[in-house]
Order: C-alpha cells, then structure tokens, then sequence
C-alpha cells in the first residue's frame, strides 16, 4: 500500500474505501475559493469510473496519525497527455509539506506512465498551489490553456511540467 513514505507521510494508492476522502479533500477547498462545477461533481462523485478506469491515477497523503489528509489525480486526456488534477490538502496538514511531497509523487508517476504533456489547469487565486508546482518543474503554458483551458470556467492558468533534463534557457 506504501509507495514512499517518510518520518510522519507517506503515499497511498487509489482504493473504493478512499473514494470518500478524494469527494471530501477536494469539494472542501473548491468550494472555499469557487464554485462546484458540473465536471468537478462527475469526478469527484465517480472518481474510479472518471479517473483510473480511464488509464489514470489517483494518490493520497497519509499523515500519522492524522489518516488521509491531501490527494491528487492524473486525468488521462489524450493518447499520452495527462492532467494534474484534483489536488487538495486538509488545512489540516499545513506545514507538513504533505503537498509538496504527495506532487513529486505525482509527478513520478506521470513518468512513469509516459505522460507527455502532463499539464494541469488552475486559477491564479491559488497563489500558494501555483508557487509549488513552479517549484517542481511547471511553467506557465499557452498552448495548454488554448488546448485544454476552457474545460473549467475558473480556469486563468495553464502550465505543463517541464522535467529538469528538459529545461531550456527561455
């Protein structure tokens, strides 16, 4: 069940009896800062038949003692592109570091699967969200956003992960 685990987090695959935790995590800080949309209820609400059913992934954060507390899915959208989605911490968790390391998790397994683009789609609201995946290898995209963008009515930024051997000097 463990990926990758540290002293107090450690990662924890997709299962039907954490599907709850996926609906819970991320209608709590949607809703907070937007609105539910008709797309985000599909996911959230049948994350198995929207999500891994579909070639994707979903991860959790697990934090001792505190139970699942942060989780992210890869959405497969094309033939090899994938989209970072669905990521939320409890506020819970802050100063854990539970976000940054449940992304690197993500990330590593979008390699894995041979993600190309992995790309995700957000709002510059998330200030804090969008400071951490620039921190991880993602960098503002337009093409994305002309692609992909309008999936979401809240959605201002698009960005696409860039893996540190595939950096340029722009």
């Amino acid at each position: 069940m463990t990926m990758a685990s540290t002293n107090r987090i450690m990662i924890r695959e997709f299962s039907d009896d954490l599907a709850q935790a996926f609906h819970d995590i991320n209608a709590e800080w949607i809703s907070a800062m937007f609105t539910l949309e008709s797309t985000d209820r599909e996911v959230l609400e049948s994350p198995r038949a929207r999500i891994i059913d579909g070639g994707g992934a979903i991860l959790f954060v697990e934090a001792e003692g505190r139970g699942v507390v942060g989780t992210c899915a890869l959405q497969k959208t094309g033939e090899t592109s994938f989209e970072l989605t669905k990521m939320g911490v409890t506020e819970a968790a802050r100063g854990l570091k539970a976000g940054e390391f449940l992304l690197a998790a993500m990330i590593a397994r979008a390699r894995e699967m041979g993600a190309d683009p992995l790309y995700l789609l957000t709002n510059a609201k998330c200030e804090a969200a969008i400071h951490l995946y620039e921190k991880l290898g993602f960098q503002h995209d337009a093409g994305i956003m002309a692609q992909y963008g309008a999936r979401y009515a809240r959605c201002d930024v698009a960005m696409r992960y860039v893996a540190p051997d595939q950096k340029t000097g722009s």
